[in-house]
């Protein structure tokens, strides 16, 4: 493929010569009718499709100063995989749909084509891309709908945690909120605008936490996993610890007591940062937890208040919420 294939816009080609870009990367089908007819076919071996869907648009969702195709592709697959694997599923396919500005390069289309694959083989292998759409619009725009199988379990919801299970996390709390932190306090320019990362600016800890953020790489494998050892609940932690506990607690109609100092070394980021997707689980007291998980508190009886820290009322506000915290002037 020459440069100059690289550098010309999607406006530049057809719909039909941007999808075929597409198809080149994304590998073989594994539906039962894969890309290429009106809709995908695929099986459903025990009779249940679990389906989520996730918007990341370009301003509160992601900068293009700060990511690359890849890494937009890598986390479009990431967080969805993430919704899937917090209802004790393996996934199975996503439909991805972009909506590009006419000045789109092909080459950024290709990347995230690679980033998506590339997502799904190292976090969900036998998940891959079926389908989509493509159309034109003035802001990047990415919807992914994943689907996936529960492979004969029954789906490990938000609302089963009991008072005296234990309270549990597997993956990263707080990296990717630390990363997000970088970005917005040294990458963007005086007027607000985001401003291209310079890794050399970085320490290795600064290069993690970027990572975290821009590419997450979230314990897929492990919902099924909690599953299959007696979770009473389950979830993905999207929006910080604080409010998603919040809401499991909810759910359950229970309060959750969280261990302060077992949230690492950077516990306050770790309540409140959000976008690990880590996966937050209630788990018996008399079973061991599976490989993966530990231990950060225990669920508690209904009280007045949803979340507790050390034993102190916390505000399971806080964390994201985009029609809350979404500030377009802030940049």
């Amino acid at each position: 493929m020459s440069s100059r294939a690289d550098e010309r816009t999607v406006g530049e080609l057809s719909e039909a010569a941007v999808l075929a870009r597409i198809l080149e990367r994304i590998g073989p089908s594994r539906a039962l009718v894969g890309p290429g007819d009106d809709a995908a076919v695929v099986s459903a071996p025990d009779g249940r499709v679990v389906a989520t869907t996730d918007t990341l648009v370009h301003g509160p969702d992601f900068r293009l100063a700060w990511s690359n195709g890849f890494d937009l592709g890598w986390k479009a697959a990431a967080v969805n995989l993430a919704d899937i694997a917090g209802m004790g599923a393996r996934p199975t396919a996503l439909l991805v749909a972009l909506a590009m500005p006419g000045s789109t390069t092909v080459a950024f289309v290709e990347r995230f084509a690679e980033g998506l694959c590339a997502a799904c083989e190292a976090l969900a292998p036998g998940c891959t891309i079926e389908g989509g759409d493509l159309t034109v619009s003035n802001t990047l725009t990415i919807a992914v709908t994943a689907l996936g199988s529960l492979d004969g379990r029954q789906p490990v919801l938000r609302g089963g945690a009991r008072a005296g299970d234990v309270i549990a996390v597997a993956g990263a709390l707080g990296l990717a909120g630390r990363g997000l932190g970088i970005l917005f306090d040294r990458f963007r320019d005086a007027s607000g605008e985001a401003v291209p990362v310079d890794a050399d600016l970085l320490d290795d800890a600064e290069r993690d936490a970027l990572r975290a953020q821009l590419a997450p790489t979230p314990p897929i494998a492990l919902g099924p996993v909690a599953a299959d050892a007696g979770a009473t609940a389950l979830m993905d932690v999207s929006d910080g610890l604080l409010l998603d506990a919040s809401r499991m607690a909810a759910a359950s109609e229970v309060s959750i007591g969280i261990d302060f100092a077992a949230l690492g070394p950077d516990p306050q980021t770790a309540l409140t940062g959000g976008e690990d997707h880590a996966l937050l689980a209630a788990f018996p007291d008399s079973d061991p937890l599976p490989s993966g998980f530990r231990a950060i508190g225990r669920v508690l009886p209904a009280g007045p208040h949803r979340v507790l820290v050390d034993g102190r009322a916390h505000d399971g506000r806080a964390g994201w919420d985009p029609y809350r915290d979404w500030d377009a002037h802030r940049g």
